[in-house]
């Protein structure tokens, strides 16, 4: 069977630190292009629409931290070599860190304390995998094994008859560490209860950045190096995964149906979203593993443009409770457009971005497991239900405050900024195929790798 080429382009190398064998190993294919465009595009868009940031405290700290956030975010997602992968990983964390502990709500402290926890508790794992792997390899390529060309020989050094005892082999236990890692930046159940946390008490910009982007780079993580190069584990694994990822998707929807927190029920609408990913990657169908790559950038658009509606209502009315809106819509025409749209992008409406994610996954999981996707199909369902009762509440029914009558609609600023996201997801949502093109080839050569180790 015929090797696909992996498109690798605008390849940098260079040696890095010799001691270990480390390479400064930086490229892009058709797997890392979408989430860096969605970088690039969401991260001006995010900033415009939370401009100006007069208001805040330390302002030219707070623009720091957000340009380094991006900064780590576009290195983890261009690196060629697990170690500099791990690297940018952690630089992800500091700025997080500083944005949700300086400039986030009354319980800020407590959120910040326990995302790091958790990320940290994840990456140490990744750190023990990653010399583990150095150490085994080392006869064979030296610390250069982590560049990601030679990781892709891996499965050749463990043995194989010992992947039954899954728990205790060396392959099963990489796989675990790494994986573990990424599940926790997911999140995934029951290791999700860092997010609505987070989410709540970080500034707008920041629930932006964390809901549209670093949350990817968990399922980046799974895509680019638990699923190539731990093959047989993470075949053997994939039943309890996909069983997770199903929790998720249900779990995450009914908890955001419970919610009186406008951005708390986003939150967990992403851990639901979240759990569609995980199911389609784990179901190792070509079909559903491009609709995973998909659903993580249209996840993005929504998300984001949902994230920044609840940031323009809190500026004008101070509070994020459902109860509290209602009737805005005619008030504020304009806003309750661009909610409604991104309320049909999260439904995944078809003709919407959302739904050419969502329907890829299922129609490939359906191919490996219709149970799976019977299941993940009713999480869809509870989708609708949540988000189209939080815009009954917010936007629908009589005006019930006297100060609800008073705020003004999106000024030019906000009105540019869900242009742009309105138009990706109308153009992705009629022409998936002129943006995701560029990624086949390397999704080909993705599924061809996998089904030759079998």
């Amino acid at each position: 069977m015929k090797n696909l080429p992996s498109y690798e382009q605008f390849v940098q190398n260079i040696n890095w630190i010799p001691m270990i064998g480390a390479e400064y190993h930086l490229g892009i294919d058709g797997i890392s292009l979408p989430l860096i465009l969605l970088t690039a595009i969401i991260t001006p868009l995010a900033y415009l629409g939370t401009w100006p940031h007069h208001k805040i405290e330390q302002e030219k700290f707070f623009v720091a931290n957000t340009l380094f956030l991006q900064t780590g975010v576009y290195g983890t997602f261009l690196a060629l070599n697990a170690f500099l992968f791990y690297v940018y990983w952690e630089v992800v964390l500091i700025p997080m860190f500083f944005l949700i502990g300086i400039w986030g709500g009354q319980n800020r402290l407590y959120a910040t304390v326990k995302f790091f926890l958790y990320t940290l508790v994840g990456s140490l794992l990744m750190l023990v995998a990653l010399i583990w792997l150095a150490l085994k390899t080392q006869g064979h390529y030296g610390f250069a094994t982590l560049a990601f060309k030679n990781l892709a020989n891996l499965p050749t050094l463990f043995d194989h008859s010992s992947i039954w005892n899954a728990f205790t082999c060396e392959q099963g236990l990489l796989f675990f560490a790494f994986t573990l890692a990424f599940v926790i930046k997911v999140p995934m159940v029951p290791f999700h209860t860092w997010l609505p946390d987070a989410h709540v008490q970080a500034p707008t910009i920041g629930s932006v950045f964390l809901a549209a982007i670093l949350l990817k780079m968990g399922t980046y993580g799974l895509m680019r190096i638990s699923l190539p190069f731990f093959h047989e584990a993470s075949a053997f694994f994939a039943p309890l995964f996909m069983t997770l990822g199903i929790i998720g998707v249900l779990y995450g929807a009914l908890c955001a149906m419970a919610q009186t927190d406008f951005k708390k029920l986003v939150a967990y609408s992403s851990v639901s979203h979240m759990g569609y990913i995980l199911v389609g990657l784990f179901s190792f169908d070509p079909i559903a593993q491009a609709g995973s790559l998909y659903q993580m950038i249209n996840h993005g658009i929504s998300a984001g443009g949902l994230f920044l509606i609840v940031g323009f209502l809190y500026e004008r009315l101070h509070t994020r409770n459902l109860n509290d809106f209602g009737g805005l819509a005619k008030i504020v025409p304009l806003m309750g457009i661009s909610f409604l749209i991104m309320t049909l992008s999260s439904v995944a409406l078809p003709g919407t971005n959302g739904f050419i994610g969502e329907f890829t996954i299922l129609l490939g999981t359906f191919q490996t497991s219709p149970v799976v996707a019977f299941f993940c199909g009713l999480g869809v369902i509870l989708g609708a239900v949540y988000a189209l009762k939080a815009y009954q509440l917010v936007m629908l029914g009589p005006v019930t405050k006297e100060d609800n009558k008073k705020i003004i609609d999106l000024n030019t600023k906000e009105i540019v900024t869900m242009i742009g996201l309105i138009l990706l997801v109308f153009a992705i949502g009629f022409f998936p195929q002129t943006f995701f093109k560029s990624s086949n080839a390397t999704l080909e050569n993705y599924s061809l790798q996998f089904k030759k180790s079998r």
